[in-house]
């Protein structure tokens, strides 16, 4: 009999934002398969799981380890992947072994949790009832003012994510293209002691940041237009 494959979110910054059910499915899956070794074995010792055998999965390795992952769900033996943080496959890699798990009739479990989206849409106070999850634009400046130009015409709250180092240059493009109309939410170090949330419009923001520095993991929201 073929083994179950685990999808497990994991906290996203704060240790103590994981389910109970997560951490027992870590314990009793024969193999955790993490994205980055390090980060994956820090998280084990976090809740005290040990002996683990692991696999690695990755953006630069995703077909080739999911054929050796899918062998191994095959051979029967149960196994959980997650990822660096939040839940596993949502702008992270693992889509790949879920479409050939499907294809190969594989049981596939998720166990949700941690996740920095929802939070962000929560604490925004923008409509969420209809939104769009754009998540990442392209990381050239021309392609990326394009993007947001065609995203300026929808009405809907929209998300952004973007990597932490770009977060200046992110909110300069979005105060060119959106202006100082639309509002804008920026959740910034989500679940962790450097948490902030900020609101405003992104000329606003643009400067605060730009004087800042800031860096770190966050996501944008921009309120309907």
């Amino acid at each position: 009999m073929a083994g179950i494959l685990y999808l497990v979110a994991t906290p996203i910054g704060n240790p103590e934002d994981i389910t109970m059910r997560a951490v027992r499915i870590l314990k009793e899956a024969d193999i955790v398969v993490y994205e980055e070794r390090r980060e994956g074995a820090r998280l084990l010792r976090r809740y005290g799981i040990e002996g683990k055998s692991v696999e690695n999965l990755n953006e630069h390795n995703e077909p080739a380890a999911s054929s050796t992952i899918l062998e191994k769900l095959r051979e029967g033996k149960n196994i959980a992947l997650v990822s660096d943080g939040g839940t596993p496959v949502f702008a992270d890699p693992g889509q790949v072994l879920v479409q050939r798990a499907i294809t190969a009739g594989i049981r596939i479990v998720p166990i949700p949790g941690a996740s920095s989206i929802l939070p962000a849409l929560i604490v925004s106070g923008f409509p969420i009832q209809s939104f769009v999850y754009y998540g990442f634009l392209s990381p050239k400046r021309n392609r990326r003012i394009t993007e947001l130009q065609q995203l300026k015409r929808d009405p809907r709250t929209i998300v952004l994510l973007e990597t932490p180092y770009r977060l200046v240059q992110l909110m300069r493009d979005v105060s060119e293209v959106l202006g100082g109309i639309r509002k804008v939410c920026v959740a910034f170090d989500l679940t962790l002691p450097t948490e902030e949330i900020f609101h405003g419009t992104a000329p606003e923001l643009y400067q605060r940041f730009q004087k800042e520095g800031k860096k770190g993991e966050f996501v944008v929201v921009l309120g309907p237009g």
